[in-house]
């Protein structure tokens, strides 16, 4: 593997609902602004973090690998 999780379990599937409404929200309810679109983008970055149990950024602060 490339890279050694560091979100637990839980946090994913919270980061993938919450991905999931960060879309909806960008698309549906800013109708595809360019704030929403910007949103909706960000939404997407959450879900792969999710997906993948991997996040950059608390990599960066320290997060230790979840065993």
């Amino acid at each position: 593997m490339l890279y050694r999780k560091n979100i637990t379990r839980p946090e994913s599937l919270l980061r993938v609902v919450g991905g999931i409404a960060l879309i909806a929200a960008g698309l549906w309810w800013l109708a595809a602004s360019p704030l929403g679109l910007v949103l909706a983008a960000s939404g997407v970055g959450s879900i792969l973090s999710g997906a993948f149990g991997y996040c950059p950024a608390c990599a960066m602060v320290g997060r230790k690998p979840v065993e």
